[in-house]
């Protein structure tokens, strides 16, 4: 294995009227499926502070009541990748979604939990596998 290690990122499940944020990715792994925002724990940050972190730098949007859920153990086979994956749910404080990483995202859409699109993000197939709803929380 040498020097292949998982990383760790961080997704963020905002909530807003019932909906949740996806965005349509774009030139990484896992590009062509929707994704809830978020990105890379940085040395010495909480998963919080990434979760602000990431959404602010993506999307613009100012979150509040952040909690943590769980985790799932995300393998990239065709990109040779493995994360785990840290999900925290927060309410939309507020503001409106802006693409403000072109390159990374096509779109953001607010979708109703039981009407998501097809094609996923690995980690939010795995974590609806384990019957996950973020509003129970």
């Amino acid at each position: 294995m040498g020097q292949n290690r998982p990383k760790v990122g961080v997704a963020v499940i905002i909530r807003k009227d019932n909906k949740i944020l996806l965005g349509k990715r774009i030139g990484s792994h896992g590009a062509g499926t929707w994704a809830f925002p978020g990105g890379h724990l940085e040395f010495g940050e909480t998963p919080e502070q990434c979760a602000q972190r990431e959404v602010f730098e993506e999307t613009g949007l100012l979150l509040e009541n952040f909690l943590r859920h769980g985790y799932t153990n995300d393998i990239f086979n065709v990109e040779n990748k493995h994360y785990i994956t840290l999900f925290i749910i927060s309410d939309l404080l507020q503001g409106e979604p802006k693409i403000k990483e072109a390159g990374k995202c096509e779109s953001w859409e607010w979708f109703d939990w039981n009407n998501l699109p097809k094609n996923l993000f690995i980690p939010i197939q795995n974590l609806i596998q384990e019957g996950f709803n973020p509003f129970k929380f």
